[in-house]
């Protein structure tokens, strides 16, 4: 849809319920249409403010692209959320007009629907204003402001002060495809009821059983949810994120994962111990190079893996892999399974780094998918358990994956490969372990993978403003202070002390002492019940400071001071200011040499660095605050002559891999991901850039795009 036919339209509509509000004499709303008819107003104002923006982004945005074939780029992308938002103001204004004197219209719950996207509309202005100012201030195609540290500093510090509550609660997810949003719900009310019990003393299946039982205000009561969780996302400290993440690897998440995806024959966790590797030279295998155990912050240590096969391969029953298990049940032998047809060594092998914002989750959290990729591809699947920060900062975690993959190559055999084609896989921080394992693999002299698929990856690890990144201010999934918390956390650059991890990992602390959880259970069924007749009442602490109230006058937006106080604060238009949060938010911007350490931002890297990678495919999301990173480097890969290609999905979150069950887009979106793999493992005859799907491309002619 054209974005000139979208504005016209909400001017027209806005018209139409106006004049039906305009002759309520005989209707007891009162107060509340008066609300109903300023809201509207205010919507037309900002839409005529916005229009002309919007046009001026239509007619340069393209040069940001990857290529033609692949729309894609943070430009982009707000623009299409604006033009999403109005659609559901357009949506919502016509009920109305429909409904205005129908015996069963709420008025006062439909004015507060169109005040909170009134709200969201407001802040969503305010964002596209930071866009205009990185478009002048950046070249022409840049997408970062890798030059200009002070634009960055004010991006965060408008973070810090602008109000997001309303983008968490009526208008929740609105961006999204709608088959997400009950789960995108589901997250923030499952992440604000857990963060009511967070720091108490219970045990962590005690604490989820509390947040399932106290989230009940959290459905009826919007506004509350979306200003409790900008409170947590804003200041709770990077443990609570670690325990939160966590939940997804007990047993009940798990067990359901496993009923939900391919059962497989083999499910291994390994744990190798540190020992000196020697592997052949790339450029002469007549000579070999030694590889060393990780060792940084606190020495040499294990390095632990998961083993996953659908099918029974030779070796993967052999005493000699099975030494290094730590699993409890090992396959079973051949002797005790006769009916079992043992396959030959697979000529494949995919190595996978997990996401999790190298702070949380393991394998075990990304197992649902694994297991179907080693049924699709018939492949097997060797996924790294490195050791998480900040316990474990920089550069640990990159010398455990790429321990893991020399490894890996040297004892194929035992993994049931014969490693004739390996491919790197991982997403988010996992995809960006996958290019800098990659680089090491190149600097080292060892044998580079034959191909990486990268899904949404890291790969500049700083604050810094880009267009994309602008989206932390309404992203659920990926808030900035959450980004900045596991950022600094993994450079090194966080509150906590450096320790070393205990058990190496979190696979082996996710056991819960559960003897409270009955009197959990009790306590919280009380609470949860009187939530429910007195939805203001709240439990065992204070209400959350409610948010930021809309301007709701009929003049013109007023200009209000800067939170901040800094006289350089952002300068809006006359007449225009953002909401500001009564939460204000502490984010500390990433800082440090490390972050420009190519090996931690890949994107900084060297042409040096980078030629000789193989072919690096990646899959991006359109609605992910990392999506101009992807295209980013991608483009830097490609002007460098090396292979490269790049997927731009739409409507989906960060982190759709662990969402592939839940809908047909994100089910397509792995696909993506399988069929990239599935290129890497047939051979070089696949094309260097590759087209967009033709799902993709009828989404993104469906928004307009």
């Amino acid at each position: 849809m054209d974005y000139r036919l979208v504005f016209s339209t909400l001017n027209e509509t806005c018209n139409q319920t106006l004049a039906s509000l305009s002759d309520t004499e005989d209707l007891p709303y009162g107060e509340v249409g008066e609300r109903l008819v300023v809201c509207i107003r205010q919507i037309q104002a900002h839409g005529a403010a916005l229009e002309p923006v919007v046009a001026s982004f239509t007619n340069v945005y393209h040069h940001y692209d990857f290529d033609e074939e692949t729309p894609g780029n943070g430009y982009r992308t707000l623009v299409k959320v604006l033009l999403s938002c109005l659609l559901h103001i357009i949506h919502k204004a016509r009920y109305i007009s429909s409904n205005l004197r129908g015996a069963f219209f709420r008025a006062d719950h439909n004015a507060t629907e169109m005040e909170a996207y009134l709200s969201a509309l407001c802040q969503l202005r305010a964002l596209l204003h930071l866009a205009q100012t990185l478009l002048n201030d950046t070249p022409c195609g840049q997408l970062c402001t890798l030059q200009d540290a002070e634009l960055s500093r004010r991006f965060v510090q408008e973070y810090s002060s602008m109000h997001k509550a309303c983008f968490y609660g009526r208008c929740l997810g609105f961006q999204f495809s709608p088959s997400l949003r009950p789960f995108l719900q589901t997250v923030v009310i499952s992440m604000v009821s857990y963060g009511e019990t967070y720091g108490k003393q219970q045990s962590g299946i005690g604490k989820a059983a509390l947040s399932l039982l106290t989230s009940g205000k959290y459905v009826m009561d919007p506004e509350m949810r979306g200003a409790e969780f900008e409170r947590i996302t804003q200041n709770l400290d990077l443990q609570f994120w670690k325990s939160f993440w966590n939940l997804t690897e007990t047993g009940l998440i798990t067990g359901f994962n496993r009923i939900a995806s391919n059962p497989v024959q083999v499910n291994l966790t390994l744990s190798v111990p540190p020992m000196t590797l020697q592997l052949p030279l790339a450029s002469d295998p007549s000579l070999s190079t030694n590889v060393s155990p990780p060792i940084a912050h606190w020495g040499p240590g294990p390095v632990l893996m998961r083993l996953i096969s659908f099918e029974i391969r030779e070796g993967q029953d052999s005493e000699e892999l099975l030494s290094f298990s730590r699993t409890e049940t090992r396959p079973m032998s051949m002797s005790q399974l006769p009916w079992v047809q043992k396959q030959p060594l697979s000529p494949w092998l995919l190595i996978h780094f997990h996401g999790g914002g190298f702070v949380a989750q393991t394998s075990k959290s990304h197992e649902n998918y694994l297991r179907n990729w080693s049924k699709e591809l018939g492949v097997p699947v060797l996924s790294i358990d490195y050791s998480l920060s900040p316990e474990a900062p920089f550069p640990r975690a990159l010398e455990e994956c790429f321990y893991g993959y020399c490894w890996a190559l040297k004892n194929c055999h035992l993994l049931g490969s014969t490693a004739e084609r390996v491919c790197l896989a991982g997403d988010s921080a996992g995809g960006n372990l996958c290019i800098t394992v990659s680089m090491k693999a190149v600097s080292c002299g060892v044998r580079v993978p034959d191909g990486i698929m990268a899904a949404y990856p890291a790969t500049l690890l700083t604050t810094d403003a880009s267009p994309s990144r602008l989206l932390t201010s309404i992203d659920p999934l990926l808030p900035l202070g959450v980004l900045a918390k596991c950022l600094n956390a993994y450079t090194g650059m966080g509150s906590e002390a450096v320790q070393p991890a205990v058990g190496q990992g979190s696979l082996s602390s996710l056991s819960r002492d559960t003897v409270l959880v009955l009197s959990d259970l009790t306590h919280s069924a009380s609470n949860w019940i009187q939530s429910f007749l007195d939805p203001k009442r709240t439990i065992d602490r204070p209400s959350p400071q409610p948010p930021a109230p809309p301007l709701l006058n009929s003049t013109p937006l007023a200009s209000t001071p800067n939170r901040s106080g800094c006289s350089d604060a952002v300068e809006y238009p006359e007449g225009f200011e953002p909401l500001r949060s009564k939460c204000f938010a502490v984010v500390h911007p990433t800082s440090g040499p490390i972050l420009k350490n190519p090996f931690a931002s890949p994107l900084l890297a060297s042409e040096q660095l980078l030629r000789g990678l193989p072919p690096v495919h990646i899959v991006a999301s359109a609605l992910d605050a990392l999506l101009d990173d992807s295209v980013m480097f991608a483009k830097k890969l490609r002007a460098m002559g090396q292979p490269v290609s790049l997927s731009v999905v739409e409507d989906l979150p960060h982190g759709f891999l662990s969402l592939s069950q839940l809908s047909k887009e994100t089910e397509e979106a792995t696909r993506v991901c399988v069929q990239r793999i599935r290129e890497v493992f047939q051979g070089p005859n696949c094309t260097t850039i590759l087209e967009n799907s033709p799902r993709q491309e009828g989404t993104q002619q469906s928004t307009g795009q």
